[in-house]
C-alpha cells in the first residue's frame, strides 16, 4: 500500500493517564518528504473506575490482566468509533493505535500494551494498525521510545525533540543516526502528588513553584542508578511505583516541597543528558504547560533556545507520531530504529487487523 496521501486516525493513551488522545491527520508526501495536517482532535478522560484499574494493573495477576485487556479493547474500540461518528470521518485508511502500557520490563523480555486485541478492528469497522512494541522487545530491543523516527521525519528542523509526558524522553541526530531514550519520570510523579491534594494535576506548576528545594532529596534522586546507564534505555511505571515514590516518601516534607524538588530533578536530568547545551529544544507533551518546569529547564540550559509549538502539537504529538508509525507499517517500511531501541535490526513493527 503506497499512496501520496493518507487519511489516518492516531490514538494514544499515555502513562500519565490524562485520557485517550485521538487525532485525525492527513499525511501527504512529495519527493519522500512527509507533511501533515492535524484536523479533528479529542481527549477522552478516563472514569474514576478506569483510572483505578489502570493505576493498579501493574500488580494484577495474569488472569486479571487478560480480562483487563479484553475490557480495555472494548472501551478503546467504542471511544474510537464514537470519534469517527461524531466527526463524520470518511475514507479512513487506518486507525493507528498505541494502546495503553501496563507492563514494560524489556530487560526481562516483557512489554504489554492493552487494547490491541485483533477484534478491535471489527469494533471500529476500520483497518487497525497497533501493538508496536512487542516485536522490538522480541528482537532484543527496549521497545521504546518509538516516537524518534517520527521526530526525524516530521520535526527534523530542531536539534533536540523533548517530550514531557508520563516520562521525559529525548530524540536527536548524531553521526547520521537517530538517538533517543527515556530520561526520567515527569507527569507520573507530578500527578500522583497532585491527586493526593484532590487535584488531577498541578496547573502550570503553581503548587511546585510555591514549594522549597530539599537538597538531600534532590541528591538522592540524582544518584539513582538508572541515570548512570548508557542508552538505549527506557522506563515503565514500575520504576515510579517501586523506586521514585518510596524514595520521596521517606522525607517528611510537604507535597509542595516534593513537587518543587522533583521539578528541579527533572530539569537537572534533562540538562545533564543533552550532548550539547546549545541549539534548539522542541518541547511537547503535557509537561510543556508546566511553566515552573519550563523555567527550571531554561535556567539549567541558558544557551539553548526552547521552542513550544501550538497546543494541537503539544497535546496530540504522540497520536500524530503513532499515526505515521502505522502508515509506515502499511507500506512495510522501517518504523523502529535499532539505534534508538537497541534491537538487532531496524524493522517495520505493528500488527495489522482488518
Amino acid at each position: 500500500m503506497f499512496k501520496e496521501k493518507y487519511n489516518i486516525i492516531g490514538v494514544m493513551s499515555g502513562t500519565s493517564l490524562d485520557g485517550i488522545d485521538l487525532a485525525n491527520i492527513v499525511f501527504t508526501t512529495k519527493n519522500n518528504i512527509w507533511e501533515f495536517e492535524i484536523l479533528e482532535t479529542q481527549t477522552v478522560s478516563y472514569s474514576p473506575d478506569w483510572l483505578n484499574k489502570l493505576k493498579g494493573a501493574v500488580s494484577f495477576s495474569a488472569e486479571k490482566l487478560t480480562t483487563l485487556n479484553e475490557d480495555y479493547t472494548q472501551l478503546l474500540g467504542k471511544v474510537i468509533l464514537e470519534f469517527i461518528v461524531k466527526n463524520n470521518l470518511k475514507a479512513i485508511d487506518a486507525v493507528c493505535s498505541h494502546g495503553h502500557t501496563i507492563l514494560h520490563q524489556p530487560d526481562k523480555g516483557i512489554t504489554l500494551q492493552i487494547g490491541n486485541l485483533p477484534h478491535i478492528a471489527s469494533i471500529v469497522k476500520q483497518k487497525v494498525v497497533c501493538d508496536f512494541r512487542v516485536q522490538d522487545v522480541a528482537l532484543g530491543g527496549q521497545g521504546a521510545p518509538l516516537v524518534p523516527i517520527g521526530d526525524r521525519i516530521l520535526f527534523s528542523e530542531y536539534d533536540y525533540c523533548l517530550n514531557l509526558g508520563g516520562f521525559s524522553n529525548l530524540s536527536f541526530e548524531t553521526n547520521r543516526e537517530r538517538i533517543a531514550y527515556d530520561i526520567c519520570p515527569v507527569n507520573t510523579v507530578f500527578n500522583h502528588y497532585s491527586n493526593l491534594l484532590g487535584l488531577p494535576y498541578d496547573n502550570k506548576g503553581a503548587i511546585a513553584k510555591n514549594g522549597s528545594l530539599q537538597i538531600n532529596l534532590l541528591k538522592e534522586l540524582n544518584a539513582l542508578k538508572f541515570y548512570q546507564k548508557k542508552h538505549p534505555k527506557s522506563l515503565g511505571f514500575e520504576f515510579v511505583k517501586e523506586i521514585i515514590i518510596p524514595l520521596i516518601d521517606q522525607y517528611e516534607i510537604s507535597i509542595e516541597d516534593k513537587l518543587h524538588t522533583f521539578t528541579q530533578h527533572i530539569a537537572t536530568q534533562i540538562a545533564n543528558t543533552l550532548p550539547q547545551k546549545t541549539g534548539t529544544l522542541f518541547i511537547t507533551g503535557g509537561g510543556a504547560y508546566h511553566d515552573f518546569l519550563i523555567e527550571s529547564i531554561q535556567k539549567e540550559l541558558p544557551f539553548t533556545s526552547i521552542i513550544i509549538p501550538s497546543p494541537k502539537i503539544i497535546e496530540f504529538k504522540e497520536a500524530l507520531i503513532f499515526g505515521i508509525l502505522g502508515l509506515l507499517r502499511l507500506e512495510n517500511k522501517i518504523n523502529v530504529l535499532k539505534s534508538v531501541t537497541g534491537a538487532k535490526k531496524n524493522h517495520s513493527s505493528g500488527s495489522i487487523y482488518e
